[in-house]
């Protein structure tokens, strides 16, 4: 067999489902316990346990059990503050961020199927705690420069690796009871490892493991993990193997393994075990990096958010002043008006753009820092027309939050329009929603740069590229005069409300010319309230509203029994009034030109779903499929709802906006109120996601709510297949990581063999950072349909280190009528060689709490330690209160060998005794400090001050915590 044949073989054989870990997303085996449930309980618990910490320093009760049977529906629910606005709760962002963790945890099994130290085979301990701490040290970088997708993506990868050291391993076995907390403490020394040449294993006898580790190894408490062998190739004499159906190493002596996968795995009786230790030990891992990086950071990496982000995209050119001003109103009202409430937007985001630069790009939780960065805007120059418009809308894609709606403001074409697929990319990818508000579209004139005027407009081409983005996104083109933009921008203030959802939405790109209008049906169920339409279209189109009981209102009313409406340039808004009976509405619709339709309204029910692809075999699942699905093949689709743990999905479909093609799906339910849907067969279209269910959470009564949603981002599909892979999602500043990408030609979901032909390789990233590719790859004759070739991409030294950076790459066929693309993402992260936690001295303690006194907070005790992180470490960046009531000051002064120390003085009430301070260095190394004031029940005996009835004891106990 030819290396070119062997690598097909495992090509095939992966893809065919080798698996050699917990399985990774949906169990097909009772009672086991996937990556993604190990995951999500320990994201769950651990979020629930900041939340509940949060709650308590603020006098607050916190009314949740914390154990694995959380949804992340209660979580929200209970770390939100109550109020009126607490049953419009949006838990989207929240599941979406718990998802991407556990999807990047799956891809492990994909990228590094067979990677010993990804997976702790082969006893390989020290690389695989490598893999895990440099992974902690960049999701903390990430975190403190506030990029939390990118820092998401690596969490999950190490969460893996992690997990599995509790399959693979033995200690299960050896009885222990606990995490293995030196996986996440680089400085802490392993322990009893079984020698390279100490058998471990003897082989099990007809099938039976039950007692194939040596007893020697269980006295000794010695640690290993199994081997695995893909190949014949033979393991060190008398090891354990990892076991399983493609572990070929298992076959020979010892036969059989250790692993604890699932219930049926050579040791699977203890498979509940490890699966609990190793959300335990998750739950450890996401305790550290919360110690490092903060509640509130910590929080805003799980994606725990109560509002929506407002993000605005500002071409800054000359003739922008209205526009601008209008950007800062709206934005400025929203501020005013939800300030210091739960709808007040979770973050902000802003970019400004002209010609011939765009950026910077600004991103803040403070709406103050927002107000001050968007007053600073202001319009001058713009030379020609074309502004980089889409330059400024791909930063504002890869830096919001996914399911964010991002309103561009410009009166010009974009002159890059070269990055619209790119674009449309990252709109697929991050499910956020694009809205162009534009200006004197259909003017023939247009100042730029005053009192200079450039004679030029936007053309209906130009206008039909930000459509067509819009549509992709299940956005909306916006086309009004600078002085009736104030009226359209409340869609900026309708989309920045908490809980919106998506009830329907279709885009006609023709008109009828004659015949009887188009009709199209929504449903208004009775967990929504603000329900608002919006149509687009010429100014010759009219339209129709009717309710379920037959009555209707035409479009010359502009304020009826049904709905009130406004009409500014090519928008008509209707707010349906508050008494809208739920039941199936219509909207028709008479238009000779292109128009769109949506209908949104706001409930804390609502679903997400993400694309995910098969490989079939023994031990078959699923991972994320980032690019799109294959025309003509199946497609699957990992679907969450949102908003109530008491839902049943009755339908999920795929509906094609230019005819009258709905696909039904198979409905699966995979537990945590999450579905698996296949769609067979689906041809090539734009799809919508459609989903219908029935809530039986409301109290009002025994009947379910039927209700009714639609995802905004359209799913395309591509006879186009792409694959690229990085071999590791870290970077180090000043290095170049080159990626294989692999172009293949497909019929029916399945690549053609016999293909021939060339396409055209584009490759972008975010930070406009060097970038190589082939300008074109050809498939030629005898290559099986596939052709290969290679990206590269160029950190600058300059760069810091939890930078975040998205790769697109792209395919297009020589007549540019179909294209695909992968999507790959980057975290910045220098190499850290202080691994040595702060340590922390206590320098002197009061002794005057006394229980006599009353009330005890008349009185108060003192704690002074010393904190440093040692002349050769990166230096105490901050000190905060863990545990305790008290106040904290600091101050730093230089030590008699030179290096930095930080004094702690804390001070609390008698109320109060414990204390846990944390130190954190500034790459994220955490040392914790621990006191304990105890009150003696007797009292003093005057004149025996030696021998004191009240005794302040204070203990110091230095954690090393790693990220």
């Amino acid at each position: 067999m030819t290396a070119g044949q062997s690598l097909c073989l495992l090509v095939v054989l992966s893809l065919a489902g080798l698996i050699l870990s917990f399985q990774p997303l949906i169990s097909f085996r009772a009672n086991s316990i996937t990556h993604r449930h190990i995951t999500q309980r320990a994201v769950l618990r651990k979020t629930a346990e900041v939340c509940r910490d949060i709650a308590a320093s603020l006098g607050q009760n916190f009314n949740l059990i914390i154990d694995d049977r959380l949804s992340a529906n209660m979580v929200q629910r209970a770390c939100s503050s109550t109020g009126t606005s607490a049953s419009l709760l949006s838990s989207v962002m929240f599941q979406f961020s718990i998802a991407w963790i556990y999807l990047s945890n799956v891809n492990v099994d994909l990228v590094f199927l067979l990677s010993a130290k990804h997976h702790f085979d082969d006893e390989t301990f020290q690389e695989g705690r490598d893999i895990i701490t440099a992974g902690m040290y960049a999701v903390k970088a990430s975190a403190k420069l506030q990029k939390f997708i990118g820092g998401r993506w690596t969490l999950g990868q190490i969460c893996h690796t992690l997990q599995d050291f509790y399959s693979h391993s033995n200690w299960v076995e050896l009885g222990k009871k606990s995490p293995y907390g030196a996986l996440i403490r680089p400085d802490q020394p392993f322990e009893n490892l079984a020698d390279p040449n100490t058998p471990t294993c003897k082989s099990c006898v007809e099938g039976n493991c039950n007692n194939n580790l040596l007893p020697d190894v269980l006295q000794k408490g010695l640690l290993t993990t199994g081997y695995f062998r893909f190949s014949s190739s033979p393991k060190p004499a008398g090891k354990c193997s990892h076991g399983g159906l493609f572990d070929q190493s298992s076959k020979g002596d010892p036969v059989g393994g250790i692993n604890k996968d699932d219930t049926g795995s050579n040791h699977g009786w203890l498979h509940q075990k490890a699966a609990d230790l190793a959300v335990d030990a998750t739950m450890e891992l996401l305790q550290d990096i919360r110690l490092a990086v903060g509640d509130r950071n910590f929080l805003r990496l799980m994606g725990l958010s109560y509002s929506s982000v407002l993000c605005f995209v500002i071409d800054t050119t000359g003739s922008m002043s209205n526009d601008i001003a209008e950007a800062k109103r709206v934005s400025f009202d929203i501020i005013d008006s939800k300030r210091g409430t739960q709808q007040e937007p979770s973050a902000y985001v802003l970019v400004p753009f002209n010609d011939p630069g765009f950026g910077p790009l600004m991103t803040t939780t403070s709406a103050d820092v927002f107000k001050e960065s968007i007053n600073k805007l202001s319009a001058s120059g713009g030379g020609d027309i074309p502004e980089l418009c889409l330059s400024g809308l791909q930063l504002a894609l890869t830096a919001a939050p996914p399911s964010s709606e991002i309103f561009v403001f410009t009166d010009a074409a974009a002159k890059d329009a070269h990055l619209k697929n790119t674009i449309t990319a990252l709109i697929e990818s991050t499910k956020s929603v694009v809205t162009f508000m534009l200006t004197n579209a259909l003017a023939s004139q247009r100042s730029r740069r005053s009192p200079l005027r450039v004679t030029g407009a936007i053309t209906q081409s130009d206008v039909q590229l930000y459509r067509d983005i819009a549509q992709a996104s299940g956005g909306q083109t916006i086309e009004v005069t600078k002085s009736t933009l104030s009226q359209a921008t409340a869609v900026i203030k309708d989309s920045s409300a908490s809980a919106v959802v998506t009830l329907f939405q279709v885009v006609k790109k023709e008109g009828r010319k004659e015949g009887r209008p188009d009709a199209f049906t929504f449903a208004v169920d009775d967990l929504l309230s603000n329900v608002t339409a919006y149509i687009t279209g010429a100014s010759t189109l009219t339209f129709s509203l009717t309710n379920p009981e037959g009555v209707s209102q035409s479009s010359s009313q502009a304020s009826g029994p049904l709905a009130s409406f406004i009409m500014t340039g090519n928008l008509r808004r209707l707010s349906l009034n508050t008494d809208s009976q739920p039941g199936l509405w219509q909207i028709s619709v008479s238009s000779e030109n292109s128009y769109s339709v949506k209908v949104i309204g706001r409930s804390s029910v609502n679903f997400i779903y993400n694309v995910v692809e098969a490989h079939e075999g023994a031990h078959g699942d699923f991972s994320l499929k980032e690019g799109r699905p294959l025309t003509g093949g199946n497609v699957s689709l990992l679907v969450s709802v949102t908003g109530s743990d008491n839902v049943k999905v009755t339908e999920v479909t795929l509906s094609d906006s230019s005819g009258p093609i709905d696909v039904n799906g198979s409905i699966q339910s995979v537990g945590s109120g999450t579905f698996l849907v296949t769609f067979s067969g689906i041809p090539a279209g734009e799809f919508a996601v459609c989903l219908k269910g029935e809530d039986s959470s409301s109290t009002s009564g025994s009947t379910p709510s039927s209700f009714q949603r639609q995802a905004p981002t359209q799913i395309k599909t591509s006879s186009i297949s792409v694959t690229a892979r990085a071999n590791n999602p870290n970077i180090e500043p000043g290095s170049t990581i080159s990626i294989p990408v692999t172009v293949a030609k497909t019929t029916n979901g399945v690549v053609d063999d016999f293909a021939t032909g060339t396409f055209i390789v584009r490759a972008n990233n975010d930070r406009s950072y060097s970038s190589t590719s082939p300008h074109t790859v050809s498939i030629a004759p005898g290559s099986g349909g596939k052709a290969s070739g290679t990206v590269t991409l160029t950190v600058p030294a300059s760069a810091p280190s939890g930078t975040d950076v998205t790769l697109i790459i792209e395919a297009e066929n020589e007549a540019a009528t179909d294209n695909n693309y992968a999507v790959l993402r980057f975290s910045v992260a220098a190499k850290v060689t202080d691994i040595t936690s702060p340590v922390c001295q206590v320098v002197s303690t009061s002794s005057s709490c006394l229980s006599s006194l009353s009330p005890c907070a008349s009185s108060q005790w003192v704690l002074i330690a010393n904190l440093t992180d040692g002349i050769a470490g990166t230096g105490i960046e901050r000190v905060t209160i863990i545990q305790g009531n008290g106040t904290l000051n600091t101050s730093t002064v230089a030590g008699a060998g030179g290096e930095n120390i930080t004094v702690a003085m804390y001070s609390a009430s008698c109320c109060s005794h414990n204390v846990e301070l944390a130190a954190v260095d500034r790459v994220g190394n955490v040392g914790t400090c621990v006191g304990h004031a105890t009150v003696s029940s007797t009292a003093s005996t005057a004149g025996h001050t030696s021998n004191l009835p009240y005794a302040l004891w204070i203990s110091c106990v230095v954690s090393l915590l790693w990220r």
